[in-house]
Parts: structure tokens; C-alpha cells; sequence
């Protein structure tokens, strides 16, 4: 059986890799999972600077998901260079993917610009779920026009190709999709993260401390298969699909909307093994239903 995709001429041993945010940058988890046998490896959000992230508390347990407002702490791009991209090099079979945030687009070029003689980086993941500063705090993500200005930045800078993370908060993820493809990204990711709130009726008051918090886990599944199908049927770009996969059927399902390449995120909380546990899954399927191709199922529902 075939279990290899490509997405923008880079080839990938599986469709399998993990979330953003939800695995550090490989070395935390490594003690669970072979990491020569995913797909790619995804970094956390890194940024020019070190970024502190939040106060706490800054994650809540809600029915079938989680709520977040870690608020991107990473090291900075220097210690994520010296640290966890020479770690990375002991895994050859599997494809890094670094994601990149800032809060102005000259923040994001520094990042773009320093990873561009990194040849571990195969691939540069843009989260566009970031407060613009200086278009007041408007997300990056939610403005069609900021969308493809900023997509048109980072292909000005990038080295590798270049994959637009998408936010789900918006009226029509079709329009978000086209403006990204317009600017010229080589593929999108989708979906981050819903905007969620918890408050405790006992001490009549928010759960985190930043008040909302991005919602994540089973519970958002069909609406990022949705989405994911909606871009698909709208773009030519490969779509790497996530949100809420935690068996390999929501994977599955996922690339049957149309993903070529899937993420796990909120389920390596709770079972660390939930990646390679999907792929194991998804070759049974393929084995089951004699499948000798996994492009084959790719985008076949319509």
C-alpha cells in the first residue's frame, strides 16, 4: 500500500502529523511516539522574540473539548533554531513544518527571512489566528484582503513553501480560502481553533484568565469537516485538514471531504499514542477495503 502524499512537491512517508501547539516541537513527545514515523512533525508557534504567552489560568476542560488561551508562548526563533531544530535532524523519514506567528507582518518576515537557510524546515506553516497591532487587534485571519496581502508577504520572503493556517471565526471560510490562493499560498491548513467561553457559576467568574479562549477537541470536528470540504470544492490548493481528529475515522472522514493531509491536536492530551494509533487505523482501512493508493480517497465525497 501506498501511504505516501505530496502537498506543494514535498512528499510525505504518510498524511499524518500533528497540530500546532499540541506536541511542543517534537522532543516532548518523542518519549510516546516514533517520530520517523509520522508524516511531518509541526511545530509550535514560533515568533521573533520570546513570546510569555498569557496569565493563568489559561486552560479549561469543557464537554467533549478543551478551551485554550496559552497566548503563543514560545522561546523566540533563535532558541528554536539552536534547540529544537537540531533535535529534529535525528528524524530524516519525517517532514518539519514550522509554524510561524507575530503580530505585524514585519514580525512575521523576521521569522520567515531567518528559517530561510534552515534545511531542516521543509515547510512553513503561517497562523494567521494572530492580533494584527497595528490594524488595531484585528485578526490577521478574518479579512479576506489582509489575508491575501499578508499571503503575498511571506511568498515575497519563504524559501520553503508556504501553507496559511486558517481561522474558522469568520462568516465564509470559502472567501478566506480564495484570498489565501490568490495571494499565492502553496496549500492552507484548516480549521484553528473557535473562539469559546467558560465562566464558574460557583465563584461567578471566567475560568481563564483572558476571558475567551480557542475551543478544540471532538466537539468542533463536523464543523472543520465542513469547512474543509467548502475549500476544497473552492480551491486547487492541498488542504491540510484538522480539527477534532482523534480516531482514525474523523481522519479518514477528513480526507474524504478533501484533505490530502491530516493533524491531530487536543487528542495527544489525553492519549499521546492518538497519532500513530491513526495511522495504524487508517492502513487497516486502507488494507480492509483494499485500497492500494491512499491519494485515492482523497476529496472522493461529493
Amino acid at each position: 500500500m501506498n501511504t505516501a502524499v505530496k502537498i506543494a512537491g514535498v512528499e510525505f512517508q504518510n498524511p499524518i502529523m500533528e497540530a500546532s501547539g499540541t506536541f511542543g516541537s517534537g522532543q516532548e513527545y518523542s518519549e510516546f511516539v516514533d517520530l520517523n514515523s509520522l508524516g511531518a512533525v509541526v511545530t509550535k508557534g514560533v515568533a521573533n522574540v520570546p513570546w510569555p504567552g498569557n496569565p493563568t489560568p489559561r486552560i479549561a476542560e469543557v464537554s467533549s473539548g478543551m478551551l485554550n488561551a496559552i497566548g503563543l508562548q514560545n522561546p523566540g526563533v533563535e532558541v528554536f533554531c539552536k534547540r529544537d531544530l537540531e533535535f529534529l535532524k535525528q528524524f530524516p523519514n519525517t517532514k518539519v513544518l514550522v509554524n510561524v506567528c507575530g503580530h505585524s507582518t514585519e514580525e512575521y518576515i523576521e521569522v520567515v527571512d531567518r528559517l530561510a537557510g534552515e534545511n531542516r524546515v521543509d515547510m512553513l506553516e503561517i497562523n494567521i489566528s494572530c492580533p494584527n497591532v497595528k490594524a488595531g487587534g484585528i485578526t490577521f485571519g478574518t479579512d479576506p484582503k489582509n489575508v491575501e496581502a499578508i499571503t503575498k508577504e511571506m511568498k515575497k520572503h519563504a524559501k520553503q513553501p508556504v501553507i496559511m493556517k486558517l481561522s474558522p471565526n469568520v462568516t465564509d471560510i470559502k472567501e478566506v480560502a480564495k484570498a489565501a490562493e490568490a495571494g499565492g499560498a502553496d496549500g492552507i491548513s484548516l480549521i484553528n481553533t473557535l473562539t469559546g467561553m467558560k465562566i464558574d457559576v460557583e465563584r461567578q467568574d471566567f475560568v481563564l484568565a483572558n476571558k475567551t479562549g480557542g475551543m478544540s477537541g471532538p466537539a468542533v470536528h463536523p464543523i472543520a469537516v465542513r469547512m474543509v470540504y467548502e475549500c476544497a470544492n473552492t480551491v486547487s490548493i492541498p488542504i491540510i485538514g484538522m480539527g477534532g481528529i482523534s480516531t482514525w475515522e474523523d481522519a479518514v472522514e477528513m480526507m474524504l471531504a478533501g484533505a490530502t493531509a491530516i493533524s491531530v491536536g487536543t487528542a495527544n492530551f489525553y492519549n499521546p499514542t492518538a497519532t500513530t494509533d491513526i495511522l495504524a487505523g487508517l492502513k487497516e482501512y486502507m488494507k480492509r477495503k483494499q485500497i492500494n493508493d491512499v491519494n485515492d480517497i482523497i476529496g472522493i465525497v461529493k
